[in-house]
């Protein structure tokens, strides 16, 4: 079914349009087509005296039709020459209509809806409409004169805000800021809408073309000081990044020559950023994101999800806390058990602290705090498990412990609680090994801090019954998490894709590079932070105890350096000791240490390695090559391997697991940039140079022979699902 729109004209004269496009009426070409013609039919018509826009099914849009990106990018489909729809429909024939017109909003008036909800002459919504232009979170700027509108109807400093953060405006704060005329409830909005198009008709309501409103804005001087100061915050904030800086351009264009020529440079500006890479890699992350709950054979058998009334967390400690306040932030009841009652209190005073940061922060009240600590309870035995429906074990990571418990939840637990286990490393069948419930053993990955990271990484063995899946899906999404749903195997995606970020740093630091420029450069590419400054972060305990299980698994492609080793033994832990890569100060703040070439100098004689003048002076290509190829390398496997469904997974597990940069489009996305053939080149002539911690795998040469994408999908049947 195309999207389209509706008209019915009243008996009062006048024309109520509706957007018809389910599930958020957006604007799609057609629906934009079919607007127009509906417009043009209602100002021809003598019966109509006034027109009202709104939306179907409660919304009234949710902006441009973000899949008809994919056919513009591709060239698939016809796009309208720039300036057709922002000039030639919404502002020559809606706006500079002979005829007035409201805009009913309720719901989602985002991008292209909002803008053209603003070249109505009056704007009516809900209280819980939400108002925004969110188009810079897809790698463009609003296209349909939203840059141009919006600082004449709420002023250049509140519309900078809304268009750099994305962020939209609920309707009482919409109407505060001057953005709709009055804010009524949803069974009087169209009403309401057509009484009021009819007073402008009648001069007793103004008649406004936004497009000329000019009280709202700053004095010339002023706005050039607002926007010079946007431009440093938007430099700093996403120094990568291009089409910030471009929004503010259009923005100034519009107050410094005219609202007109701002709306020909938007239009000009829009379709240069729509071919860009950051937009292409933004849109990709969009569907990726939304992919990662289609899983084939597991989300398609029309199963339905069951109900979660009751969880039970096993370990209070800084996993265990975090998952704990996720849920009860849902509504989730939880009973978290401990083995004594010191570390219950001091599991459960996790938890409270957590609530009370977010009191503090002002997201929460004291009375939900209240509310939501409620949910929790705290226990020391099984007593009260016999109720649950799901049970997640976040104790350390030993094999027997973990074992010994979940032979007695085998016991404890009904028939149909599902037992997961938040393990990061360990294999989930030698974890149930003593139970005969391997269909309901699932592996619910949170990453630290568990109420705060979005990632959830779902890991099935061949035993586990989809309705185990679909149940912790269901979860997940509830718990406001992106869940991917992965195989098993050691690390599964997130971590053993990554286990090469570390190791390649530590070889190029062994081999002369320094370990700051390392972390610069890193940091610079995009990353929230460098391999050597997230070691501390993660403390070495956690790090070395993860690598062994790297080393153990893959031990034909692992760097074994000893830098880290060399330091926990001085009593170096990392950011919790104050001294690891680098020194802390009271504020945690983060400075080099001279001394860490003693340790480095060390490390270089046990390994047998000596100093290599190339990786002295590496260029920051260099580096970023060097660090990250390996990374693909490993994602690759893990693909190739069927432990990810689909490429996409991947990138949004880089994204969200990682902090890979959004506006690279993931790992495996970003690898394609560059294509397979280069990165096989480069891998091969390093590992005849360095090793076989560079050695490209089987998939990547394949790939790379065919002149393949790395990202196209894998045919075959034998994935580890």
């Amino acid at each position: 079914m195309k999207g389209r729109t509706e008209m019915e004209v009243g008996a009062d004269g006048v024309a109520l349009i509706t957007i018809i496009n389910p599930p958020v009426n957006s604007l799609s070409l057609d629906v934009l087509q079919s607007l127009k013609e509906n417009y043009e039919q209602a100002l021809l018509r003598d019966d109509v005296k006034a027109i009202v826009v709104t939306g179907a099914n409660g919304k009234f849009s949710g902006g441009f039709d973000i899949s008809a990106f994919g056919g513009l990018h591709g060239g698939k489909v016809e796009q309208p020459k720039p300036g057709f729809i922002s000039v030639e429909v919404i502002t020559d024939t809606f706006e500079a209509a002979r005829k007035p017109s409201v805009a009913a909003i309720d719901g989602l008036a985002l991008g292209g809806g909002l803008e053209v909800a603003m070249a109505c002459h009056a704007r009516i919504s809900t209280s819980n409409a939400q108002l925004g232009l969110p188009e810079l979170q897809l790698g463009v700027i609003p296209g349909f004169g939203g840059t141009q509108r919006l600082p004449r109807l709420v002023g250049l400093m509140k519309s900078l805000e809304m268009m750099l953060t994305s962020k939209p405006v609920k309707g009482e704060e919409a109407h505060a800021l001057g953005l709709v005329d009055a804010v009524v409830s949803p069974d009087e909005l169209v009403k309401t809408a057509r009484r009021w198009a009819l007073d402008i008709l009648a001069r007793r309501k103004p008649w406004v073309s936004s497009l000329y409103k000019t009280d709202k804005l700053e004095p010339l001087g002023e706005a050039r000081e607002i926007l010079k100061f946007a431009r440093a915050q938007a430099r700093k904030r996403a120094p990568n990044l291009k089409h910030p800086l471009v929004c503010i351009d259009v923005i100034e264009e519009g107050i410094v020559s005219s609202p007109r020529a701002g709306l020909w440079k938007e239009a000009e500006a829009f379709q240069g950023l729509l071919h860009s890479d950051t937009c292409k890699s933004l849109v990709h992350i969009f569907f990726a994101y939304r992919g990662t709950t289609k899983v084939p054979g597991i989300t398609d058998r029309g199963l339905v999800p069951r109900r979660v009334n009751k969880v039970a967390i096993l370990g209070g400690g800084l996993m265990g806390s975090g998952i704990a306040t996720a849920l009860i932030l849902s509504n989730y009841p939880v009973i978290l058990k401990e083995v004594n009652e010191k570390f219950l209190e001091a599991g459960i005073g996790r938890v409270k602290a957590n609530l009370q940061s977010r009191v503090k922060k002002g997201k929460m009240t004291q009375e939900k705090f209240g509310k939501t600590f409620s949910l929790l309870r705290g226990v020391l035995d099984y007593e009260s498990f016999k109720d649950v429906d799901m049970v997640i074990e976040a104790v350390i990571e030993n094999v027997s412990l973990k074992q010994q418990i979940f032979a007695d939840l085998e016991r404890y637990c009904p028939p149909h609680c599902i037992l997961a286990s938040n393990t990061s490393t360990i294999d989930l069948n030698l974890i149930g090994e003593r139970t005969k419930s391997q269909d309901r053993i699932i592996g619910a990955h949170f990453f630290s801090p568990a109420h705060v990271m979005p990632l959830l990484e779902i890991v099935r063995t061949t035993h586990t019954s989809p309705q185990a899946i679909v149940d912790l899906l269901d979860v997940g999404k509830k718990i406001k998490k992106t869940p991917i749903v992965v195989g098993n195997c050691t690390g599964f995606a997130v971590n053993r894709m990554f286990f090469p970020y570390t190791q390649a740093a530590m070889l190029l630091v062994e081999h002369g590079t320094d370990l700051y420029q390392i972390d610069r450069a890193v940091t610079k590419f995009g990353m929230p932070m460098g391999p050597f400054r997230l070691a501390d972060l993660v403390g070495f305990g956690v790090g070395i105890a993860t690598a062994m299980q790297f080393i153990e698994n893959f031990p034909e492609r692992t760097y074994k350096s000893m830098i880290i080793p060399l330091m926990q033994e001085d009593k170096r832990a990392g950011e919790t000791s104050r001294k690891g890569f680098y020194l802390y100060d009271d504020k945690r703040k983060a400075s080099p240490d001279p001394e860490l070439k003693d340790y480095i100098e060390k490390a270089r004689s046990i390994s047998g390695v000596s100093i290599d003048p190339k990786f002295v002076k590496l260029s920051e290509k260099d580096i970023i090559e060097m660090v990250f190829f390996p990374v693909v390398n490993e994602a690759c496997r893990v693909f190739a391997e069927g432990i990810a469904v689909k490429a996409a997974d991947l990138d949004i597990a880089s994204v969200m697991g990682m902090g890979f940069p959004p506006y690279r489009g993931g790992i495996m996305f970003w690898a394609d940039s560059y294509g397979s053939k280069y990165i096989y080149s480069r891998l091969d002539e390093w590992s005849r140079m360095y090793g076989e911690f560079f050695n490209p795998c089987a998939f990547l040469a394949e790939r790379a022979a065919k002149g393949s994408p790395l990202s196209a999908p894998v045919e075959q049947a034998k994935s580890r699902l």
